[in-house]
């Protein structure tokens, strides 16, 4: 007998769940904590509480995880400079830190436009080759011709030997300064997602399973595992692209909307006959704009180890991810006593980091290379949570309490907090973890509200089931400002929401929050059995997807014309539009074939369909001045 492996290490937890090949069923599953900053500690106690029996014969691993989604979320990514080659329309601001625009590019037809100033290009990656861990590169119709990306990659390899993340190897789409992103965003992944990688072998090596190792895109396709790790921006959806098609193998439909309630964010979407809706103009995460194709989204930083902080006795939650204070009271043995002895701020002093329920404690992680105030703080900081009152006092001088955020981003520091899963426990309807430290957090909170500690835990709950609603309908109504959702959804108006498809539960204690999200919508609200190990389930059930975009496209110049093929391959001339088109035909299906051979899909179980858009200046056809070719390949990998 045979088995698949699924793993999915997320923000707070890592899930395994075991699948037998033969009828599909699922037979064993375990949770374990996510450990920071080394991955594999968590993935091998999820992977310790499976039966060794089947692991054994374990033919297939396949993994999810939103650790690119939070890093980005949590803005915790490693430092990154960008180079943007052309004419590029930036926006007003950016929080892009080390960026820099220099003369070169090409025109629409892949000629040189402007030559390239390398010596601009030298001396900026001087100036900060010590300040960041890679470089990216988006060139002006870099998708018409990269040669200006291949240069400034060579130069960048010459002078530092750091990664360098070309633009147009990510995305084929117009729009140089959100390929920029996209890869000003896949270069801060790289480290990390190579760690997480690197975890997933170190074990599965270790236990002697011979199998085939994949990973989940955001697009619900799997891919290789080499592969992923080049791309690790393709993964920021995965955890919500697994929930999706998670949920609906456990609930054997193939058409329902997904509520995925992880660590640090809410994700909603949805899948109809089996296929999950994509963004084809880019994913948005956290604010960015990418050129990345993944499964249509509505997500929002809160989730059950969101932050919650009060200032001027509002209740705030999120957007930042903390440990819970019931889990911090198991980790650390004396923390409910450092808890209880904690000095309230002043409410002119509250913020963020200066909470009566806000602390710090070192993750393990060694750091090298700190100076100043990071230094400093960080020799404070130690194996004990503290607060920061704390460090101001053992510090000796006044600085902002944000100064700790640098630590935190570095991930040399992790923060502890009330969270909506320490509101659970308060409540009674969840108690994993240590119940009082729990109420000890509501207690000191609740002090600077008009609130007792069960109604602001009620409170809390209420906002994160708005906020799981807000974001469903927002899904559904994606025209429709969600100021104008939120105040239906908050009784402004003697009306409700109401969905006809199925709404699927995932994640943690998602049950919690059934009766809350009843009274704001009107659906069929399903909790799965394995709702808790939904994305790990998905990673199993996802299929081969891949998709090619080549154009084809005729210039004029003096009289003459010419037809060029536009590919991830490069530009091709022709004299003939027919020999374009055939070239551009063969090309596309070479190009999908080879990607899905090498991504564990055998040869004849792959199904490519050929789209075809023509344009033409006759109203009765003619020779096309362009043709479209969308290439889509199909096909489950073999165990």
């Amino acid at each position: 007998m045979q088995y698949s492996l699924g793993i999915d290490a997320g923000g707070t937890y890592t899930d395994a769940v075991i699948i037998r090949n033969a009828d599909r069923e699922i037979i064993d599953s375990n949770k374990a904590l996510t450990t920071y900053p080394d991955l594999l500690k968590g993935i091998e106690n999820a992977i310790d509480g499976l039966d060794g029996e089947y692991l054994k014969d374990v033919k297939l691993v396949s993994v999810s995880t939103t650790l690119s989604t939070n890093t980005i979320l949590e803005k915790t990514g490693y430092p990154v400079g960008l180079i943007l080659v052309g004419k590029h329309t930036l926006p007003k601001s950016t929080p892009i830190r080390e960026l820099v625009v220099v003369e070169g590019g090409h025109n629409i037809s892949g000629k040189e436009d402007q030559r390239l100033d390398v010596e601009a290009i030298r001396n900026y990656i001087l100036k900060i080759k010590d300040k960041v861990s890679a470089f990216a590169v988006s060139s002006y119709f870099s998708v018409r011709n990269p040669d200006h990306e291949l240069k400034v990659k060579e130069i960048v390899t010459e002078l530092t030997g750091l990664p360098v993340v070309c633009g147009h190897e990510l995305s084929q789409d117009l729009g140089a300064y959100e390929r920029g992103v996209t890869a000003y965003l896949n270069a801060q992944l790289i480290p990390i997602a190579s760690h997480f990688i690197d975890a997933i072998q170190s074990d599965i090596k270790k236990r002697g399973i011979d199998a085939k190792l994949m990973m989940l895109k955001c697009d619900g396709s799997v891919i290789s595992i080499e592969e992923a790790a080049k791309r690790p921006i393709e993964s920021i959806f995965s955890g919500p692209a697994a929930s999706l098609m998670g949920a609906s193998f456990l609930i054997g439909n193939d058409t329902c909307s997904v509520i995925d309630v992880g660590g640090t964010s809410t994700d909603v979407s949805l899948v109809h006959s089996g296929l999950p809706e994509l963004v084809d103009t880019g994913a948005v995460v956290g604010g960015w704009h990418t050129k990345v194709k993944a499964i249509r989204m509505e997500t929002s930083a809160m989730g059950g180890d969101s932050h919650v902080w009060i200032k001027n006795r509002m209740v705030n939650i999120g957007p930042r991810r903390v440990m819970p204070l019931c889990l911090a009271a198991v980790k650390y043995p004396g923390f409910i006593e450092q808890l209880k002895s904690g000095r309230t701020p002043s409410r002119v002093q509250l913020g963020e980091n200066i909470q009566p329920t806000k602390f710090f404690v070192r993750t393990g992680k060694q750091a090298s290379g700190l100076s100043g105030y990071d230094k400093d703080i960080f020799e404070i900081v130690g194996d004990e949570p503290v607060c920061i009152n704390d460090i101001f006092w053992r510090l000796g001088k006044p600085i902002s309490p944000d100064r700790v955020d640098s630590l935190i981003q570095k991930r040399l520091v992790q923060a502890i907090g009330f969270t909506p899963t320490d509101a659970l426990h308060v409540l009674g309807e969840y108690t994993g973890w240590d119940v009082e430290a729990s109420m000890i957090g509501a207690n000191l909170l609740s002090r600077l509200t008009y609130m007792d500690e069960y109604e602001l835990c009620r409170n809390i709950k209420k906002e994160v089931a708005v906020n799981m609603a807000l974001n469903l309908m927002g899904f559904m109504f994606k025209d429709v400002e969600k100021s104008e959702i939120e105040k239906i959804l908050r009784g402004d108006f003697q009306s409700q929401f109401k969905a006809n498809v199925p709404v699927v539960l995932l994640g943690g204690p998602v049950s919690s929050y059934v009766e809350e999200l009843s009274e704001l919508i009107d659906a069929e609200i399903i909790v799965p059995e394995y709702a808790s190990v939904g994305n790990a389930v998905g990673a199993l059930v996802g299929k081969g997807i891949k998709r090619f975009e080549i154009l084809v496209k005729s210039f004029y110049e003096k009289s003459e014309r010419s037809i060029i093929v536009f590919s991830q391959e490069g530009r091709e001339v022709f004299a003939s539009y027919q020999d374009a088109v055939k070239y551009a035909m063969e090309l596309g299906n070479k190009l999908v074939l080879d990607y899905m051979v090498d991504s564990g899909v055998e040869y004849d179980d792959i199904e490519i369909d050929v789209k075809r858009e023509d344009v033409t200046l006759d109203e009765d056809g003619g020779v096309p001045i362009e043709t479209r070719l969308v290439f889509l390949g199909i096909g489950i990998p073999k165990t």
